[in-house]
């Protein structure tokens, strides 16, 4: 797809969209007077990119922590978007960065999906609608299973029973933990727990908030106590959870450009595909049958620098041609225009 293409598209999109206004003046006026909840977005009719990257300061005595926490943002998601500002001790006044730019998982738009590697939920509650929050994953050795199961019953003020492994872990320490812990500030399951059909997993609150946002359970999925326990107010008993692992995607805005977003890729799943070729194939999905005019540079940038940052992956325009390499860059010059050949070759390929 060329230039022109891409703007024959985008121009499409625009009219389809102007339609869409015309004929739907008072459903956006009441969306754009809705004053929209924690976590909350409307869902977008075309494409599937929702809210946007801004910046707040550091007020005295504010951690990272503290910041990510009010901002419905995760642990990993504000370390890696401000990687030279201190977590536990920013300085007053710097400015930092919330990533609340998603990219909707590709898998319906129904009921509860959880990426995995994105570390977030993202919950289909009405027409229109859609909520994501941060979560806590299965860590490395107690990975939180891939599959489509339901939720089943909610237990408030829930007690916990240790499993036999941190039983026996603790025993071997010389710790060994009670048999039940009573519901309480002490209790690692919070105040609020939605059990799912797969034995042992749940979706729950934390004592520890601090560490929502990470690998951190034992595959259990832990929120915020104020996110499960809103969810736990309105998800229906059986509603449809859809856990995957998408470490790279790639997707539309409404005004029609193609952005990408991309997360350190599970340890377990380290090795099961090339993440290279599954990003020219998320991308070339994306684009259904014409050949997409990307900027593998900075495809190939993204993968191997995972930030969770939303980032526009169209040329601009057509590639200036290559300049001659001098004799002292050759190698390394040449190793480059090979590589994004070779990309360009594949994502043709996967078109055919």
């Amino acid at each position: 797809m060329n230039t022109a293409s891409l703007a024959r598209r985008t121009a499409r999109c625009a009219i389809i969209l102007g339609l869409g206004a015309l004929l739907s003046t008072a459903a956006l006026a009441n969306a754009e007077e809705r004053e929209w909840p924690r976590g909350h977005y409307p869902l977008p009719e075309y494409g599937n990119v929702i809210g946007e990257v801004y910046t707040v300061t550091v007020d005295e005595g504010q951690t990272l922590i503290d910041i990510a926490r009010r901002h419905n943002v995760g642990y990993e998601e504000i370390r890696m978007a401000n990687p030279d500002i201190s977590l536990w001790a920013p300085f007053e006044g710097t400015e930092v960065t919330i990533p609340a730019q998603h990219i909707l998982p590709d898998a319906p738009r129904e009921g509860i999906v959880i990426n995995l590697s994105e570390l977030r939920l993202y919950y289909y509650s009405e027409p229109g609608v859609v909520e994501t929050y941060p979560i806590s994953v299965g860590r490395d050795g107690f990975a939180t299973p891939v599959g489509i199961t339901r939720t089943t019953v909610k237990v408030k003020d829930p007690a916990w029973s240790p499993p036999r492994s941190m039983r026996e872990e603790a025993a071997a320490r010389g710790d060994p933990p009670p048999a039940v812990v009573p519901p309480g500030p002490d209790n690692p399951l919070g105040r609020h727990a939605i059990l799912l059909g797969l034995p042992s997993y749940l979706i729950h609150g934390t004592n520890m908030p601090d560490g929502v946002g990470m690998r951190a359970s034992r595959g259990c999925i832990r929120m915020f106590p104020e996110d499960i326990e809103s969810l736990y107010e309105r998800v229906p008993s059986g509603t449809k959870v859809n856990i995957l692992d998408q470490p790279f995607k790639a997707g539309w805005s409404e005004d029609g450009v193609l952005y990408a977003q991309s997360f350190p890729q599970l340890e377990e799943n380290q090795g099961a595909f090339e993440p290279i070729l599954n990003a020219i194939e998320v991308v070339t999905k994306a684009f259904g049958e014409e050949h997409p005019p990307v900027d593998y540079k900075r495809l190939r940038s993204l993968v191997e620098n995972p930030d969770g940052l939303v980032v526009s992956l169209l040329r601009a325009a057509e590639p200036e041609p290559e300049p001659q390499p001098t004799p002292q860059s050759d190698g390394l010059y040449q190793e480059l225009v090979d590589q994004d050949r070779l990309y360009q070759e594949l994502a043709a390929t996967r078109l055919r």
